[in-house]
């Protein structure tokens, strides 16, 4: 745990002394202009004054939508909603064959065990009723 600190108690204190020699050392270049350079003519170039800046934000915030933009959000709106429709379409579908299919089959089986019981309780005596299948 006191290497973990000393380690970087260390590194701090290497990058503090580098940080203060390169300003140091850009401090005392020689320029090749003679002239003085106004600190607060570079920051005047630099920086705007706080209500251009407020009122750049101001009108950044407010643009409008472009109609182009509407016309590309609206059609992801109608390509999702298609697919969404296809899907559940699909799964409809599936499901109806599945019920139709179920359906048939125990339509087939309740129909092969009635005629497995007449069959078996058949005397002879009564007409055959063919016609309930």
């Amino acid at each position: 745990m006191m290497s973990w600190t000393r380690v970087f108690v260390l590194s701090l204190l290497t990058t503090l002394l580098i940080l203060t020699f390169s300003s140091v050392v850009g401090g005392a270049a020689v320029q090749g202009d003679s002239k003085a350079v106004d600190p607060n003519g570079a920051a005047r170039q630099v920086f705007v004054p706080e209500s251009d800046a407020s009122n750049f934000f101001k009108r950044r915030s407010r643009r409008s939508t472009r109609y182009y933009e509407l016309q590309a959000e609206q059609r992801v709106r109608l390509s999702v909603n298609e697919r969404r429709r296809e899907y559940s379409e699909e799964q409809r579908d599936e499901y109806d064959n599945y019920v139709k299919e179920e359906r048939d089959e125990q339509n087939e089986r309740s129909r092969e065990t009635n005629e497995q019981l007449r069959e078996y309780h058949y005397d002879g005596f009564q007409p055959r009723y063919y016609w309930f299948h």
